[in-house]
C-alpha cells in the first residue's frame, strides 16, 4: 500500500477519534486501524511507534485547530481595541468547542503528557508555536496586551473549554458572556 498524505491524515483523525473517545490507556495501532476501517497494521506502517503515533495526533491536532487566514485577515483589518480582541478569542473558542473530539484528544494529550515526558515534550514544541503564532497576531493587529496577557487568556480559555465541553459549572451563562467578562477583567 503506498504512503500518502491524506492516508496520514485519515489515520491521524481516527486516533484522535479513539483518543477522544477511549482515553491514553485505549489508544493503539488496532483500534486506530479498526476505526478508520483499514486492514490491520495499517496505522503502524505510518506511524512505527506509540511515540509517532502521539507525535502524529498533536501534529494533526494543531492542523485541524489551526485559525482559517480568511478568518485572522478579516480579524486584522478591523481596528485594535478590546472588542476585537474579544472577537478573536471567540474564534479561538469557537474553534476549540466545535472541533469537540479534536479538543477532547489534545486534553488527553494533555493529561498523558503529566505522566510522561516523551509526551510532553512532543506536546510542549507544538503548544510553543501556537502560543508565538498568537503573540504574532497580537501584535501585528496592534491588540492590547502582551505575551503574559496572551498567556492568561490562554490558561483562562483552557478552564473555559474544559467546562463547556464535559460538565459546566454555570450552564445558564453563555459562553460569548463568559468571554466578555475575561477580556473586560484582563485588559482594563
Amino acid at each position: 500500500m503506498a504512503r500518502n498524505e491524506e492516508r496520514r491524515r485519515a489515520l491521524a483523525d481516527a486516533g484522535l477519534t479513539v483518543l477522544a473517545r477511549e482515553g491514553s490507556r485505549g489508544l493503539t495501532h488496532r483500534a486506530v486501524d479498526s476505526t478508520a476501517g483499514v486492514p490491520p497494521g495499517t496505522c503502524s506502517n505510518y506511524f512505527r511507534s506509540r511515540a509517532a503515533l502521539l507525535e502524529g495526533l498533536t501534529r494533526r491536532i494543531y492542523e485541524r485547530l489551526a485559525p482559517d487566514p480568511a478568518d485572522l485577515e478579516r480579524l486584522a483589518g478591523r481596528a485594535p481595541d478590546r472588542d476585537l480582541f474579544a472577537d478573536y478569542v471567540r474564534d479561538i473558542v469557537r474553534r476549540l468547542t466545535t472541533e469537540r473530539e479534536v479538543t477532547l484528544a489534545l486534553f488527553e494529550l494533555r493529561l498523558e503528557a503529566a505522566r510522561r515526558p516523551e509526551v510532553a515534550a512532543i506536546l510542549a514544541e507544538q503548544q510553543r508555536a501556537g502560543f508565538r503564532a498568537d503573540v504574532e497576531f497580537n501584535e501585528s493587529a496592534g491588540l492590547p496586551g502582551g505575551a503574559a496577557e496572551i498567556a492568561l487568556f490562554h490558561y483562562a480559555l483552557d478552564g473555559l473549554v474544559l467546562d463547556r465541553l464535559t460538565a459546566p459549572i454555570d450552564p445558564d451563562t453563555t459562553t460569548d458572556r463568559v468571554v466578555d467578562q475575561l477580556v473586560a477583567r484582563l485588559l482594563p
